[in-house]
């Protein structure tokens, strides 16, 4: 019969292995993202050097201001 203590080290071990392989996901998921970051990058460049830019966009006017709001007594 295991003790307390030895149910105690069992959990922790499961959860450590839990976060390891959450820990393995992640970093995948995290290679496969920057990959695709680096190949959006490089598409970026390579059309803005030949020649391919975004329309200007035009600034909203900007709207005045509302006054300050009146107390409203009670």
């Amino acid at each position: 019969m295991a003790t307390e203590q030895q149910n105690h080290l069992k959990s922790v071990m499961e959860q450590a292995q839990t976060l390891a392989n959450e820990i393995n996901q992640l970093e995948g998921q995290a290679k496969t993202k920057r990959e695709m970051f680096l190949k959006l990058q490089g598409i970026i460049e390579y059309l803005q050097q030949t020649g391919v830019e975004l329309p200007k966009e035009e600034e909203a006017p900007e709207a005045p201001e509302a006054p300050p709001a009146e107390p409203v007594e009670s």
